[in-house]
Formats: structure tokens, sequence, C-alpha cells
């Protein structure tokens, strides 16, 4: 049988109830961080919709205060007569 080390009995112990309101939720992350590492939450949020309708699918993404850390690069190939024109296509895209 696999044993649960101190630290997380520990910060367990401070987690009452099955679900929390957002501020509150924020705090208790904050307050069980123990850690050597930059930790991650996930969340779970229910939209009761049905995805088998058209009019109510969902499909977005979201951009990231800092980005990823990864730069951008696009391959084009086109002639020399083109190239100015792909350039400012790239730049119109991607601000």
């Amino acid at each position: 049988m696999k044993t649960i080390s101190k630290r997380l009995t520990l910060e367990r112990s401070k987690v009452k109830q099955a679900s929390y309101d957002l501020p509150s939720a924020i705090k208790l992350v904050k307050s069980t961080t123990s850690a050597k590492f930059d930790e991650s939450i996930e969340a779970h949020i229910s939209l009761f919709i049905d995805p088998k309708y058209a009019d109510q699918q969902l499909r977005t993404t979201v951009v990231l205060p800092n980005g990823t850390g990864k730069s951008l690069r696009i391959g084009v190939l086109c002639g020399s007569d083109k190239v100015a024109e792909a350039e400012k296509s790239w730049r119109r895209s991607c601000w």
C-alpha cells in the first residue's frame, strides 16, 4: 500500500469541502503550496450545454498573460515578387 507523506497529509487536512467559491478557492490554493516548484491548478466548469446541438457547441482559445515562452516561426514558399506581401500579411495576422 502506498504511504502518504506528512506534507500531503497536512495539506489535505486544510481542505474541508468538496467545492469552494472562487475567492476562497484562490486563498486555499495559495495557503496549501508547499512544493519546491511552481504549482499549477485545474478548473472544471460545468456549462450545462449539450454538444450534439450546433448552437450549443463551444470552442475557444485562451491567451496566456505571459505567453508560452515559445517563439513563432512561419515558413512561406513563394516567389521573390511575393515576399513583401507575405511579410505584410503575417504582421497583420499576428498583431
